[in-house]
């Protein structure tokens, strides 16, 4: 039970590594410095108080930077392969009583796959408010965004399979939403045709 917990755990974290990369990260060392949660002995960095300090800040200008509507664009290009590192890296750090093996394919394909994909949903959105909004939307969306990280880590954290059913439902929203993008997308280029 406690290596499916993990994994549940290590997954959701991961997951709100798509919305913001340093949120999970910094939960993670918060939960790891408090004695919340165990930590692999290769991650036990995470819970000294030099790392909590650091992604503390780094959430913050994360946060800040992600409310300048030029610069968020930028940002999503960057922060697309950074989620993918970090839901690895967090799903690496979670999970429990596992080979190596098992644990660095389920870190990479559970941990990075589901930063990633959130995240290329997350750039897209962002990119069609850009274009359909003139940017005026975008701080919404990135409100929204860090409020949805900082959610599912607590989740994660204090009810995993609670976050995993989250998750699960925030998929489907994410799901619909690009299916709208899209649609809007094909009806502009049809327009313009």
């Amino acid at each position: 039970m406690e290596t499916l917990l993990s994994i549940v755990l290590g997954i959701g974290l991961a997951a709100a590594a798509g919305f913001r990369v340093f949120v999970p990260l910094f939960a993670l060392s918060l939960a790891g410095f408090y004695e919340v949660l165990p930590m692999n002995e290769q991650w036990q960095w995470l819970n000294s108080p030099v790392a909590l300090t650091v992604l503390a800040a780094a959430c913050i200008i994360e946060a800040l930077a992600y409310l300048i509507p030029w610069f968020d664009n930028l940002l999503d290009t960057l922060a697309i392969p950074l989620a993918g590192l970090a839901g690895t890296a967090i799903m690496a750090s979670t999970a429990m009583d596992l080979p190596p093996v098992f644990t660095w394919a389920l870190a990479i394909i559970g941990g990075g796959g589901a930063a990633a994909t959130i995240k290329g949903i997350n750039a897209s959105a962002r990119a069609t408010s850009t274009v359909t909004t003139g940017g005026i939307a975008n701080p919404i969306i990135s409100i929204g965004e860090t409020i949805s990280a900082i959610v599912l880590a607590i989740l994660s954290i204090f009810a995993p399979f609670l976050a995993l059913a989250a998750l699960c439902f925030l998929a489907f929203i994410l799901y619909k939403t690009w299916q709208k993008i899209q649609a809007r997308r094909t009806q502009t280029l049809t327009e313009t045709l």
